[in-house]
């Protein structure tokens, strides 16, 4: 009986240490969702098409506010910008009765995608219907990114949020 008995625990704790031999380490893991994250921002950068939803706006002066959780976006089509984002700071000559924010619709002009190491830089200029909007994100591989507009007519206001593919439904 002793002679099973040890035979098996030998035997268990073979397989055992072979089950451990097999697991990756949480630094290959992590190497390997970057990596996965980075492949999914390059393909969304090189489409040229991608929807960037804003969770906190920094304008020039004043304190950081957080906004509501996918409500204000930028969206960028190969051939079309749209935006709806909230606008806190000075606006040196904003038609009356608009709603304040930055809303505009329209073609991208100027636009130039550069690499470096840690993240993509967008650059481009949109012409809206009062305004003209010179647009620079910086988009990380993990798709965090800030968002920075300036325009003639508002002072310089900056983003921070994620950009996501565009779905089916929001491409209409």
């Amino acid at each position: 009986m002793k002679m099973k008995l040890s035979i098996l625990t030998v035997l268990f704790s073979f397989f055992s240490i072979q089950g451990y031999a097999q697991e990756k380490t949480k630094k290959e893991l992590k190497a390997e969702r970057e990596l996965k994250e980075q492949k999914e921002t390059e393909a969304l950068i090189d489409s040229k098409s991608f929807v960037f939803y804003a969770e906190k706006l920094m304008p020039q002066t004043g304190r950081m506010i957080i906004l509501d959780y996918n409500t204000y976006f930028f969206k960028l089509n190969q051939d079309n910008v749209t935006c709806d984002l909230p606008f806190f700071g000075r606006g040196f000559n904003v038609g009356y009765g608009s709603d304040g924010g930055i809303k505009f619709e329209g073609k991208p002009k100027n636009l130039k995608i550069e690499k470096t190491k840690k993240y993509y830089s967008v650059k481009m200029t949109v012409k809206g219907k009062d305004d003209v909007y010179d647009i620079f994100f910086k988009i990380f591989f993990n798709k965090q990114t800030t968002l920075s507009i300036n325009s003639n007519n508002r002072s310089f206001i900056s983003y921070d949020g994620n950009v996501r593919a565009i779905k089916e439904d929001e491409k209409k």
